[in-house]
């Protein structure tokens, strides 16, 4: 079996303990890994993961441009291993110059955390973004219990504004909030990865979201370093799913959907 962990995230070394201090913060539980891309990657070669996207989120826009650098370091230094969605913040003063340079550099798509970025998917702001992309594809964090930024129905609407818009939600569709992705995306033309689910969706709740949104729809992720990749794997294969399913969900829909 290939995998191909499709939900990462690496900081820089000098920065890496402090961000994931700040993780288990504000999401109240230790985070498994330590941050930095050679830790990732011990952990890969530690579970047989093939490669990863990795993510690094600029929680203001003066950040843009040093994260999409760094990012663009990582997966030239590593290609084999690394490939990299870029970051961008609705308060940059060139969103459309930075959307060119995120393809010049050679990332795949954009990272948008709403939650840490303090904006909501839907609002007029972000909508230029998704209008500057074109058909780069998008990583969005959907659902969080703190507030509503990232609610799933906020990207319901945004994928009905944006039809040709090609989306990955995180964490089921809807972090802490399945029902609520149950309700607004199941069934849609939206990519879901498995990142951050298992901890407190059930396996066989989980299950019964893959079979009714599509396996062929299901992106493996960690989302290290909160999970390491080797216990995510476990986490996937709990479900239960036919050997057929999994190879979709770890490594196939990668492959064709995004050439890794």
């Amino acid at each position: 079996m290939r995998y191909i962990d499709m939900h990462t995230h690496v900081f820089p070394a000098k920065i890496a303990a402090k961000a994931v201090r700040f993780l288990e913060d504000y999401y109240h539980h230790p985070w498994e890994g330590g941050g930095s891309p050679e830790d990732l990657l011990a952990s890969m070669d530690a579970s047989g993961v093939d490669k990863a996207l990795i993510f690094s989120c600029a929680t203001k826009p003066e950040q843009v441009t040093a994260a999409n650098d760094f990012l663009h370091l990582i997966q030239t230094t590593f290609p084999e291993r690394f490939a990299a969605f870029g970051t961008i913040h609705p308060d940059y003063p060139d969103i459309p110059g930075e959307i060119e340079r995120i393809r010049t550099l050679g990332l795949k798509g954009v990272k948008i955390h709403p939650d840490f970025q303090k904006i909501y998917l839907d609002e007029p702001k972000m909508y230029r973004i998704y209008e500057a992309a074109g058909d780069l594809p998008f990583t969005f964090h959907v659902g969080d219990r703190k507030g509503d930024f990232s609610s799933p129905w906020r990207l319901a609407r945004v994928l009905d504004d944006f039809p040709h818009l090609k989306a990955i939600a995180a964490h089921f569709g809807g972090y802490g909030e399945w029902e609520e992705s149950w309700k607004h995306l199941v069934g849609r033309d939206v990519l879901f990865d498995t990142s951050s689910t298992f901890w407190e969706l059930p396996a066989e709740q989980a299950k019964a979201m893959v079979l009714a949104h599509g396996a062929d729809k299901i992106l493996f992720g960690s989302d290290y370093p909160a999970r390491r990749p080797g216990d995510a794997v476990a986490d996937v294969r709990s479900m239960g799913l036919s050997e057929a399913d999994n190879e979709k969900i770890f490594h196939l829909n990668a492959e064709r959907e995004f050439g890794l």
